[in-house]
């Protein structure tokens, strides 16, 4: 899927996205998943190709013809795999849609979501230059989102924010800098602490937690964590040692439903704030981020955005659309919620492998 326009972060630029989609059938129920990995192995290891691989050779035949009383059996079934997060996570979610569709209850529900709209946020990636970025800056804020993120890097961050925090000083803003600095750069990101922001999202090692410790204790902008917490182990632990003060959860990071209600709950009863991070996912995946937005503890705008703001046309009906307010509404249907546009993806299809 052709992205409408390029996406860049600190480790490079994205304009079409490879997308592994699962599709389970199990007692007249049809469920989707979706694999989040991005097309090379920069945001973790995962990529298109292995997730394939792991699914085709032992995800799916682990799971074929068992009964389960629960989607989230499958968890204690998959573990001999290490890691593979997203792999496993696409195909759980799948069950998670077929057991929703089974109680007649709409997904966000059954894993325990209580809120009925959910606040929005957008992330906007490297421009080519400031009036580029303050452009698409001031796009969002006019189209109602509630928080603003923006991708940084070494030589793409004090300048950006300045402007940003300049032209727009009354916004919710956030920098993510997707592992772009070392310790060595404390000095430096210890400027930040004059934008103002709600967090600076991994702006160290994407498998660090003591030197988050470090550095949070160096300045008073709110460190985040993404790609270093993919447990409850992980998340305990960088609680526990102070290496932030909100966590990002995604989906396919944790490995699905059930990772992602265990992060929750345990940031939850240690006041840790958690938000919905995005992996430019199509709007299968899309809507998945929506039903686990919808958990209480998710209290801040997470990067759960309109199907417009990324794709021509989606593969779901009806399209995600955010209200003038920034917010999305969390379906009331059975499963997802939204309807998977099967001729569309037929067409975008460029391999398929079925099992029964």
């Amino acid at each position: 899927m052709p992205l409408l326009s390029p996406f860049e972060t600190s480790f490079g630029r994205t304009t079409t996205r490879r997308i592994v989609l699962v599709r389970a059938d199990a007692e007249g129920f049809t469920g989707w998943g979706e694999v989040t990995a991005g097309e090379s192995p920069f945001y973790n290891y995962e990529t298109p190709e292995t997730a394939w691989h792991i699914l085709r050779d032992f995800l799916i035949p682990w799971t074929l013809g068992k009964e389960w009383s629960s989607p989230g059996d499958v968890v204690r079934v998959f573990r001999p795999v290490r890691g593979h997060y997203m792999a496993k996570a696409a195909l759980e979610n799948a069950l998670w849609d077929i057991a929703a569709q089974q109680k007649n209850l709409p997904l966000a529900k059954l894993i325990g979501g209580n809120l009925q709209e959910i606040p929005c946020g957008v992330s906007i990636g490297i421009k080519p230059s400031i009036p580029e970025l303050l452009e698409s800056v001031a796009r969002e804020v006019a189209a109602g989102y509630q928080r603003i993120k923006v991708k940084v890097k070494p030589g793409w961050d004090i300048n950006p924010l300045d402007a940003i925090r300049t032209k727009f000083p009354q916004i919710l803003l956030m920098a993510d800098a997707n592992s772009a600095y070392s310790l060595a750069d404390i000095e430096h990101l210890k400027e930040f602490d004059r934008f103002n922001l709600m967090m600076v999202e991994q702006p160290l090692g994407w498998d660090d937690l003591l030197d988050h410790a470090k550095l949070q204790r160096e300045i008073t902008t709110p460190v985040c964590l993404d790609e270093s917490i993919h447990t409850t182990d992980d998340a305990r632990k960088a609680i526990d040692i102070g290496a932030c003060k909100i966590i990002n959860i995604k989906l396919g990071r944790v490995g699905g439903f059930t990772g992602a209600c265990a992060v929750h709950d345990v940031c939850r009863a240690r006041r840790i704030p958690v938000w919905c991070g995005g992996m430019l996912e199509s709007g299968i995946g899309r809507a998945h981020n929506i039903a686990m937005s919808a958990l209480p503890g998710f209290t801040l705008p997470g990067d759960v955005s309109a199907s417009k703001r990324y794709w021509s046309e989606d593969i779901i009906e009806p399209e995600v659309t955010v209200s003038a307010q920034g917010t999305i509404q969390v379906p009331k249907a059975a499963g997802l919620g939204f309807s998977p546009k099967v001729p569309r993806i037929e067409k975008l299809t460029v391999r398929k492998e079925s099992f029964e």
